[in-house]
């Protein structure tokens, strides 16, 4: 188990003995909230998928799917990443996620708007600071999406299914 993961089970086993309440939370190893983006996650570096973490999901929760979307772009909000069915027992994805399909664990990807399947880093136009939300869903159920589904598809299939939801805001500039 990645060390990252260890300390923030250990986090939630200490609150939880002490009877403290907790909402989802969610991380990224590289970068904090309303932080910049390292470039080696965006279209001038890299382009892989940050590493993300996630704790204290409800119980009844049995996937989880996350969005990454740009509300700042030119021309309207533009998806960076889709995915879903990620297993209710991962608390996270590693930096890199393979550019498939269908993962291993069956987590499903989506296109994204530069049509590609999988995770697409920031790539703003030169000038200010955009921002790139990622966001969580802790569903009830899991979903069955046909191959090449879009944002509008996961979010019409998650209606009615998601418990609860929590984001990270990265920021990113060229």
């Amino acid at each position: 188990m990645p060390k990252a993961a260890v300390v923030c089970l250990a986090i939630f086993f200490i609150l939880a003995v002490r009877g403290e309440v907790m909402a989802l939370d969610l991380k990224c190893t590289d970068f904090e909230q309303n932080e910049f983006i390292p470039r080696k996650y965006s279209c001038q570096g890299e382009d892989k998928s940050p590493a993300l973490h996630w704790i204290d999901e409800p119980l009844e929760t049995k996937s989880f799917a996350i969005i990454c979307d740009d509300p700042d772009a030119p021309s309207g909000i533009w998806v960076h990443w889709l995915i879903y069915n990620i297993p209710a027992q991962r608390h996270g994805l590693p930096e890199g996620t393979e550019k498939k399909e269908m993962l291993e664990d069956g987590a499903r990807q989506g296109v994204n708007d530069s049509g590609d399947i999988g995770y697409g880093g920031p790539c703003p136009p030169p000038g200010r600071a955009h921002r790139y939300f990622f966001k969580l869903y802790c569903l009830d159920t899991m979903l069955n999406l046909k191959p090449g589904f879009t944002k509008d598809d996961l979010l019409n299939a998650m209606k009615g299914h998601v418990i609860e939801e929590a984001q990270l805001i990265g920021l990113y500039k060229r």
